[in-house]
């Protein structure tokens, strides 16, 4: 379930009236509206407001002009345009600005798009002021008041709960009287209806932006103001439903995650699937493999040994290969034959594709993964790991492991993500400046292994397991 979606769904029927019911008894829009004109007019007179310039879908004498209305609205509601019942204006910069940054308390907050939260909804408080002198190069806006982006992630609105000064990155849209309760305006200008309309009005060559006559010259409904407040709690009851169900479903999802990290911790223990006494041990496999290969009889970190495996070092079972890049300059190296893998790619986990590709020549002068081998990054994001699923190469944050033909990678590819791994191969990473794991001390790391046999009926349970996961998590998303 897609709660985003969902969210504007809801909004979209509350702003057509569907999402709560009408009441008879609520005072019709139009009687709102025609004391929000009549108090507009009172504030033109008095000089505190301006009139709005003539515009190609307006008049200096009126602002309600006829149009094809989008959608259906209940009788008590009433259509306008925002300039009609707003006073929309752009903000302005003094410059240069930094000769008006002051850091006086007293000074006037200067308001920046830096002053908002990533899913805020309002503006508290301001990093930097300006000098009383630069009010008059700016826009002066008051608490109550609402900013719209105008440009770069244009249209998203925020309520001021503060006085200040803004630039021309913003719009500022203030109500006249009370033709809006807030959190419904806010939810207006939220919604997809209004993002719409904003892109529909977006101009400029290199970067979509808004004027304040185009955002003005926008068509809302005005449900009565009780309504509106009706609206407002019910769309706050649905949205603190689907914020908790957001927090349960990552909260299974972090689960998932939890129940795979703890399957490799038990497969890798010896728990996951019974031991076979019939099958070969592992020391007798790998003295069979790699006659030089030496068992490590000291374990160093306590391991609890189930029957038929043992301990090696990684270089006994895998050649260890760090990868290069070739020149760049050699622009016959390139092509689009075989994959040039980098940490990124890894991301997959099991990986046939990269970034980037090698021609036949830039293959040969690289270090050639064959297929079947595990990705570990060595440089940076210590640990991540990828199953190479095609012939290809890495650059040199990558060291790979090229397991012997008689043992089974795919099990080598999951005890590189365990946990027994995973603590080994970040406690060797050193550097000052960027972690680094290099060939030398990978191929030193000690690793158990179980009978073959035992190490293809433990990836074929963890993927079994694995597969019933993913089915949950992906209905989690969807």
């Amino acid at each position: 379930m897609d709660t985003k979606k969902l969210r504007q769904k809801i909004l979209d029927l509350a702003i057509r009236g569907k999402l709560v019911p009408q009441d008879p008894n609520d005072e019709p829009a139009s009687v709102l509206l025609e004391r929000i004109r009549a108090e507009k007019e009172r504030l033109i007179a008095e000089g505190k407001i301006k009139r709005p310039k003539k515009t190609k879908t307006s008049s200096a004498e009126s602002h309600y002009q006829n149009f094809e209305p989008p959608f259906e609205i209940p009788d008590s509601w009433e259509w306008i345009r925002l300039g009609e019942i707003c006073e929309v204006g752009r903000g302005g910069s003094p410059r240069p600005i930094k000769s008006f940054l002051t850091d006086d308390e007293n000074g006037v907050n200067w308001i920046k798009i830096g002053d908002t939260d990533k899913e805020g909804k309002y503006i508290n408080t301001t990093k930097e002021k300006i000098v009383p002198a630069g009010v008059s190069k700016s826009r002066v806006v008051h608490k109550g008041d609402f900013l719209l982006t105008n440009s770069m992630s244009f249209g998203r609105p925020y309520i001021l709960n503060i006085d200040g000064c803004i630039h021309d990155g913003w719009l500022v849209i203030s109500p006249i009287g009370d033709v809006f309760d807030k959190d419904f305006l806010y939810l207006l200008l939220s919604s997809t209806f209004a993002y719409e309309q904003f892109t529909d009005k977006a101009s400029g060559s290199a970067v979509s932006n808004l004027n304040s006559d185009k955002v003005a010259d926008s068509i809302f409904p005005l449900p009565p103001l009780t309504t509106q407040r009706v609206i407002v709690q019910w769309y706050e009851k649905f949205s603190s439903f689907m914020e908790d169900l957001e927090n349960e479903k990552e909260g299974l999802r972090n689960n998932i995650r939890l129940i795979k990290t703890k399957i490799l911790d038990l497969a890798m223990q010896g728990k996951l699937v019974p031991q076979d006494p019939s099958d070969e041990p592992a020391v007798d496999m790998l003295k069979r493999i790699n006659p030089k290969a030496k068992i490590i009889t000291d374990n160093p970190h306590s391991w609890n040994i189930p029957t038929g495996w043992s301990i090696f070092k990684l270089k006994d079972i895998a050649d260890v290969v760090t990868g290069c890049t070739p020149s760049k300059s050699n622009h016959l190296y390139y092509g689009k034959e075989y994959p040039f893998y980098k940490p990124q790619d890894l991301d997959k986990k099991i990986i046939s594709e990269a970034s980037e590709y090698l021609s036949e020549e830039g293959l040969q002068v690289s270090r050639r993964i064959p297929k079947d081998s595990i990705a570990i990054c060595c440089i940076g994001s210590i640990g991540k790991v990828g199953y190479i699923n095609r012939l290809g190469a890495t650059n040199q944050q990558i060291n790979t492991l090229i397991p012997d033909s008689s043992f089974y990678p795919k099990f080598l590819y999951y005890y590189c993500n365990a946990n027994i791994f995973q603590d080994i191969i970040r406690s060797l990473s050193a550097a000052i400046t960027i972690s680094i794991v290099n060939k030398g001390k990978m191929a030193e790391i000690p690793i158990l292994i179980p009978p073959l046999k035992e190490q293809k009926r433990i990836v074929a349970r963890i993927e079994e397991l694995y597969s019933c996961l993913d089915s949950i998590d992906a209905s989690l998303q969807s």
